[in-house]
């Protein structure tokens, strides 16, 4: 997925889309021989199996929001937790702070799941977009032989012809009291000439052993419900879940210079030196302190 907002490409990536399930038809959106229709059917089968996390598979083939639309679904007590939707192709796919994104048609993973954390305080719960980055890196980084590594707090970066390129991203929002809906995308076979901007990336371009979209999103989805039971497992815990030590193995902006838009109009400009125990990014600034960062955008500052 693409922003169209964003020259920088630094913002939180977009989610999927839902709404009524279709097939591929005989609209010319649909006439991508590179880019088959994902098998709802064959997903269903192999990602739902009883005591497993997943519940339920839902591919539609246009909508504008899955994160929207799941989170209605689980307002009107129609979803359970594990239930994922998929979309082919989104129309109103949302960003961070409302920011608007668009990928072609069936060139990307764009999908929505509820998780209802309830054994977990919910002081907590903000390390699962966090979670959810971790889980999408490793399972792409297995599944599509590329490299990833995440930028704070929750964008998907890979390598294209020696630069960093944003590739993915999560949009995280609550549903009710006790549910958390995780939105991903990832844009698996964007072309060059498809990006808005140089920054975005794909697998594609990043040298993707393989770019079919079935067994990526399901190396995505078992790497997801493996890091989500385990943190859940032990109440949330981001040292005793590996989660801590691992995002911030993985994460690219550690150690770099970076300056951080703040709510309000303030920034901040530091070396990226911890990711703390509540998910927070720590900023050593040139006056000596170290301000924790829990909301905002974050820029990689580039050398002079």
């Amino acid at each position: 997925m693409t922003p169209r907002d964003d020259a920088d490409n630094d913002a939180d990536n977009t989610e999927g889309a839902a709404g009524p399930e279709g097939a591929a038809g005989s609209d010319g959106r649909w006439s991508d021989l590179d880019r088959p229709p994902l098998n709802a059917v064959a997903l269903r089968r192999a990602l739902v199996r009883e005591g497993g996390l997943w519940s339920g598979v839902e591919v539609v083939r246009s909508t504008g929001s899955t994160n929207a639309d799941l989170v209605a679904l689980a307002g009107a007590g129609k979803a359970e937790e594990g239930l994922i939707l998929l979309a082919e192709e989104q129309t109103a796919g949302r960003g961070r702070l409302d920011r608007q994104w668009t990928a072609p048609a069936r060139s990307g993973l764009f999908f929505s799941v509820l998780l209802k954390p309830t054994q977990v305080p919910v002081a907590r719960w903000g390390w699962l977009p966090l979670l959810t980055g971790v889980a999408v890196a490793t399972g792409l980084s297995r599944a599509a032989g590329v490299d990833t590594s995440l930028k704070w707090p929750n964008d998907l970066l890979v390598n294209v012809g020696g630069a960093e390129r944003k590739a993915g991203g999560i949009l995280a929002e609550r549903s009710g009291a006790d549910g958390v809906v995780i939105g991903i995308g990832v844009n698996v076979t964007l072309r060059e000439d498809e990006l808005p901007v140089p920054t975005a990336g794909s697998l594609a371009l990043a040298g993707a052993v393989g770019t079919d979209r079935d067994p990526l999103l399901r190396a995505v989805l078992r790497s997801l419900e493996q890091w989500y039971v385990r943190w859940r497992s032990v109440e949330g815990d981001p040292v005793l879940s590996g989660l801590q030590e691992t995002y911030a193995a993985g994460c690219a902006t550690l150690g770099r210079t970076v300056r951080a838009e703040l709510p309000g109009d303030r920034s901040i400009v530091g070396e990226a030196v911890a990711v703390d125990g509540d998910g927070r990014l720590v900023l050593a600034t040139e006056e000596g302190v170290q301000e924790p960062v829990g909301a905002g955008d974050v820029v990689h500052l580039r050398p002079a």
